[in-house]
C-alpha cells in the first residue's frame, strides 16, 4: 500500500513539473486516499498485535 502511495506521489510531482495539472492533481488525490489508508491499517495493526 506505501508503495502505491508513493508511485502516486512521484506521478504527481512528475506531471505537475511537466504542466500536465489535471493529471498531478489526480494523483496527488489518489495518493493523499491511499496514504491515509495506509496509516488507518497500520494503526489497527498495532492495536491487533498488541495483546496484553
Amino acid at each position: 500500500m506505501l508503495k502505491w502511495t508513493v508511485i502516486f506521489v512521484v506521478l504527481a510531482i512528475v506531471a505537475g513539473v511537466l504542466g500536465f495539472g489535471g493529471i498531478a492533481a489526480g494523483a496527488s488525490n489518489i495518493a493523499r486516499v491511499l496514504f491515509f489508508i495506509f496509516i488507518v491499517l497500520f494503526i489497527l495493526s498495532i492495536i491487533r498485535g498488541k495483546k496484553v
